[in-house]
């Protein structure tokens, strides 16, 4: 597995979902968000670096994915 950092939304949307399967993504906090991304296996960005836009585009991304997964029409 390939390091990534915050700019790498589609593999960290991936990584939440595979961690947070039956999580809705629009039902997270930024700072739960946050604190989940970095806590992911092959994190290697700065905690610090994050932003409110960083964090949205991670979540869009991965309500994509988990919408994918589900097959639903939201």
């Amino acid at each position: 597995m390939r390091a990534f950092t915050w700019e790498d939304a589609e593999e960290i949307a991936q990584a939440l979902l595979a961690k947070y399967p039956n999580q809705d993504p629009m039902q997270v906090r930024f700072t739960d968000l946050r604190q989940w991304v970095t806590q992911l296996e092959g994190f290697a960005g700065d905690p610090a670096a994050s932003s409110e836009g960083t964090l949205e585009s991670i979540q869009m991304a991965w309500w994509e994915e988990w919408k994918e997964s589900a097959g639903a029409d939201c």
